[in-house]
């Protein structure tokens, strides 16, 4: 598994990242969800510059040009709740990309015996697509290995990116077992050292789905 770290070239998402982690900013919800999604369109932007491009004409009120645009047939999956607006940002930016969603969550326990339900899912056919794995937080790698299989039963892709904001080292050596090839890359804007008993990453942000929209309420 390949592994791009936006962290290792200083850039604005820096500051959208800090943003996203300081405290005295997390009180606003709609400011958290924002940087999801600036940070999402950042990462999609960079991911852009790897598809493959051919020349097409375009037709403009006063002739024809060749323009440069890419061919992959884009399909962007996410994790329900915490995925949802850094989702967004990649939809912003790929505007003609399919979608797809599945719900998982972590049932309450520490680290060593952390179980992870899933109980939803929607999306299209990937067979020969590009599909885009989006997921805030790459904590252990168990829920998102878990929900890539779960979309393995709409078809094979031809290529996977994995899209994170934050991942811990244990969540990385987890892919890198899962995905040992060069054929997938994993997305980052940073890289933490560690996990809590709870499976937390630290220093981390906290619970993105939290933190975007409310607390969860067990009915």
């Amino acid at each position: 598994m390949k592994i791009i770290n936006l962290e290792t070239s200083p850039s604005v998402v820096s500051c959208f990242m800090a943003q996203l982690r300081d405290v005295d900013y997390q009180g606003s919800r709609p400011l958290f969800r924002g940087n999801l999604e600036r940070i999402g369109h950042a990462m999609a932007y960079e991911l852009s510059r790897t598809l493959a491009y051919s020349p097409k004409e375009v037709r403009t009120p006063l002739g024809v040009k060749e323009v440069m645009t890419f061919d992959d047939r884009i399909v962007i999956g996410t994790v329900l709740r915490a995925g949802l607006a850094f989702h967004q940002g990649f939809l912003d930016v790929f505007d003609q990309a399919d979608a797809g969603f599945v719900a998982a969550y972590r049932e309450e326990g520490c680290r060593e015996d952390l179980k992870i339900r899933l109980d939803y899912m929607a999306a299209p056919r990937l067979d020969d697509c590009t599909f885009l794995l989006v997921d805030p937080m790459l904590a252990t790698g168990g829920s998102l290995e878990l929900a890539y299989n779960a979309f393995l039963r709409m078809g094979k892709p031809r290529r996977l990116d994995i899209c994170c904001v934050i991942a811990s080292e244990a969540g990385i050596a987890h892919l890198q077992k899962v995905f040992p090839g060069d054929d997938v890359t994993l997305w980052v804007a940073a890289v933490d050292p560690h996990l809590n008993d709870a499976a937390y990453i630290v220093p981390g942000l906290g619970d993105a789905g939290d933190l975007s929209f409310g607390e969860k309420v067990s009915l």
